[in-house]
């Protein structure tokens, strides 16, 4: 008898178990860049806006909206290193949220808050030309890429889309 009890209290913490972990939620999964990608990512577009004359940084954010990958050219300003960080955070971010690939795109659709400005105290979101958003084949966005150091947000932007498209077959 007190064997059967045994089995019995076994058989069913066995079941409680398996019926806890069935209720349990799926794992979430993100997709995002790998390491050595992302520092690619970056250095190309230092690389083409230093043949382009303009000494730059360039930040890659994840999905989480961190910072994956950073590359400060050799004679950039302090500032370039917060301002391209948050030019990708406002790509990624905003550009997920409007369907949009750029900052640029961002501002040209008038997508940069209310007209109070209350947006622009977010402390990571920066609304100037500079910041492209990455995306996979299926559109799905990855993360963003911010470049900052150039005389111009349009030329930071440029520098940030030649990368992309130079790399882009390799978070496809």
């Amino acid at each position: 008898m007190a064997m059967t009890r045994r089995i019995t209290l076994t058989l069913a913490a066995l079941l409680t178990a398996t019926a806890a972990h069935a209720a349990a939620p799926a794992l979430i999964t993100t997709q995002k860049l790998p390491w050595q990608t992302a520092e690619q990512l970056a250095s190309k577009a230092v690389q083409i806006c230093a043949s382009r004359g303009y000494s730059v940084t360039a930040a890659v954010v994840d999905p989480s909206g961190h910072e994956q990958a950073v590359i400060k050219g050799d004679t950039v300003p302090l500032q370039s290193l917060s301002v391209s960080y948050r030019k990708a955070y406002t790509a990624y971010s905003y550009g997920q949220a409007f369907d949009k690939n750029s900052t640029s795109e961002i501002i040209a659709a008038h997508q940069d808050g209310p007209t109070n400005g209350a947006l622009n105290t977010v402390p990571e979101v920066l609304f100037i030309p500079g910041g492209v958003t990455l995306r996979r084949a299926d559109h799905s966005v990855i993360g963003g890429l911010g470049v900052s150091g150039a005389p111009g947000g349009d030329k930071d932007e440029a520098c940030a889309a030649d990368a992309v498209k130079a790399l882009q077959a390799s978070f496809q």
